[in-house]
């Protein structure tokens, strides 16, 4: 396995790229300076659990989702979505909307 440290820095990256923010955005929210983020993504360092707290107050995640590295199968994919589309119409609707605006690109 990879150090925790990396994985915890690209899942990092990851997430905040996802969400639209820039590093220095993003160091800005949470009281940090930039340069520490830089460090933080690249493995140099992991956050403090003050630090993960305020990231994920500001990613609007919950702070085990940092720590989800491992692949989802195909099968569990699709046994989230058909749960999710079966429990929330509005979920369904959203996805549908989505897959119908792709189908035509």
């Amino acid at each position: 396995m990879k150090d925790i440290k990396i994985l915890i820095g690209k899942r990092i990256k990851t997430i905040r790229k996802s969400k639209g923010f820039t590093q220095e955005k993003l160091a800005e929210l949470i009281g940090i300076e930039p340069q520490s983020l830089s460090y933080m993504e690249t493995g140099k360092f992991a956050p403090s659990p003050d630090t993960l707290e305020k990231l994920a107050k500001v990613l609007n995640i919950s702070p085990y989702e940092i720590y989800y590295f491992s692949d989802i199968s195909e099968k569990e994919m699709e046994k989230t979505l058909v749960s999710a589309f079966k429990n929330d119409k509005k979920i369904l609707k959203m996805f549908y909307r989505i897959y119908k605006s792709i189908q035509y690109s």
